[in-house]
Order: structure tokens, then sequence, then C-alpha cells
């Protein structure tokens, strides 16, 4: 058992990919849990395909990717804003209009400009094939972004339960939505290399989703939500190296795995176990009523 886990160690793309993992079970969790909370888990979803036109044009004039695919990422929010604010359309239609027009123009961008883009490897990741580049670029990321959060805690906790009275207490909302914003693209983007524009929703929402039913507490969620995240990231990745499947797709399945197990299994959430208190709770009435009519 021991020599199973060690054995993937003795590969420098595997100590790579494991880095990584374990970095993006943290961030993807403390990120994805304001989404959860404020109900917004498209939005992610919405951001992972608005990044290609940035990526496509990004390669066309030989810039960094990631500089591109941060700008449209963060432009396509303002665009789901914009259209809520200047017209009748509810945010979810806005936001479909905006995952499929930015995925629609980024396809048509790699045609036109002939970009070098590898739309396999863009749609379903390949974190087997990162860099030692990559892990300091996401240990960076990381640790950026959980400085974010720790810092700005108090303030974000209020503005994602309550922007109005946010507003209204004198916070800077827009610079918080922003700063919130610009968290989510930077996750997502550092999220494509592992698990690809399809998958990365999951591994965003996966990890906070399963803690969500565990706890109550926003910290709380987001501390068993990172332990969540890098069980289920590195899990994954040996499935993926022991049975030759794509590693994407063994790290969003198993965290949909634990997440299937909180749903049935929480001991306040749980379907069963939910089933199991009532039944419980009923047999203990029933007795009571029993034991005061002998009485």
């Amino acid at each position: 058992m021991f020599n199973l886990l060690l054995e993937p160690l003795s590969f420098g793309f595997m100590r790579d990919a494991l880095i990584i993992a374990i970095l993006l079970g943290i961030l993807c969790s403390v990120v994805g849990s304001y989404l959860i909370v404020q109900r917004q888990g498209i939005l992610g979803d919405v951001i992972a395909h608005a990044v290609l036109p940035g990526i496509a044009i990004a390669l066309y004039f030989g810039i960094d990717i990631f500089l591109g695919a941060f700008i449209s990422g963060t432009f396509s929010t303002f665009v789901i804003g914009w259209i809520e604010s200047q017209s009748r359309i509810k945010v979810d239609a806005a936001m479909a209009l905006v995952f499929s027009g930015f995925l629609a123009l980024g396809i048509m961008l790699i045609s036109v400009l002939k970009s070098k883009v590898d739309l396999h490897h863009f749609l379903f990741g390949d974190i087997l094939g990162v860099t030692t580049e990559d892990v300091f670029r996401t240990l960076v990321i990381t640790a950026i972004t959980l400085f974010f959060v720790k810092f700005c805690y108090k303030e974000l906790l209020f503005y994602t339960f309550d922007p109005l009275g946010a507003e209204a207490n004198g916070l800077p909302v827009n610079i918080i939505k922003f700063g919130l914003t610009a968290a989510i693209t930077i996750t997502i983007i550092a999220s494509m290399q592992a698990v690809g524009v399809v998958l990365v929703i999951s591994l965003l929402i996966g990890p906070g989703a399963t803690a969500y039913l565990l706890v109550k507490e926003l910290h709380q969620m987001m501390f068993l939500g990172s332990a969540i995240g890098i069980i289920g990231s590195v899990g994954g990745l040996y499935i993926s190296y022991y049975q030759n499947v794509p590693s994407g797709a063994s790290i969003v399945l198993f965290i949909c795995g634990l997440f299937l197990l909180a749903l049935f299994f929480s001991p306040s959430q749980g379907i069963l176990t939910r089933r199991s208190g009532r039944k419980k709770n009923r047999s203990q009435k029933v007795l009571r009523e029993v034991t005061v009519k002998r009485k």
C-alpha cells in the first residue's frame, strides 16, 4: 500500500501534478464557497468559457495567455452586469447569453486568427502536463488569493450575505465585487490546466458543496472544503496514474463521489440519515404517547 503511494512520486511530472492538485484543492474550495452561498455557481462556468477569446487573441499577438484570459473572463462579468442593468433581462438569462456568445466568439477567433489553441487540451485539461513554471504560478495565485480572503474576510462575509446592507454601511461594494470576480477568474484560469473549462466548475463548486452539507459556518465550509478538495484532487490523480484514464475526469468524478457520500450520509443533511432520524423521532413520539396513556 505504501509503495502504491510512493511509486508515482519517482516521476517529476507526477510531483508537479500533485503539488498543483493540492494547491487547486485549497484555492477552488475557498473561492467556490462564495459562489455557493451567493447562489451564483453558474457564474464560474460562464467565466470559464468566456476566457477563450482572450486566449485566442493573446496567442495571436504573442502575449501571455494568462493576461488575455484574465481580461476576457473579467470583462464577461461586466457585460453580464451591464445587460442586467440596462434591460429587463434577468441575470440568469444574461449569463446564458454571455456564456454562449463568448464561447462562440472564441471559437471564431481561433479559426480566423489561426491561433494555435489545442481545443481538446483547453476543454478537458491535462494536469500531468504541468511544468515547474505552472507550479510556481499556481502557488503565487493561491497565496495572493488566500491573503485577499483573509485580509477582507469580514467585508466579504457581509457583502456575500447582505450586499445592500454592506453598501448602506459604507463598504466599497464595487471594489469588493471586482476583487471577488478577479479571484474567481484567476482561480478558473489556474484550474484550466488541470481539468479544462468543461470540468472546472465541478472543481470549483464540488468541494464547497460537499462541505456545505456537513457544516454551517462559512469559515468551516472553507476549511473542510479545502480538505475535501485536496483528497479529491490527489485521489483522482492517483486513479488517473494507475488506471491510465484522463486526469481531469478522474479528479471530478472523485469529487462528485465524495459529494454523493455527503448527500446520502451527512449527519444533519443526508437523505438516508435524515429519513432514519425522522423514523427514530416518530418511534420515540409513539412510545411517549403509549407511556402517557398507560399512566
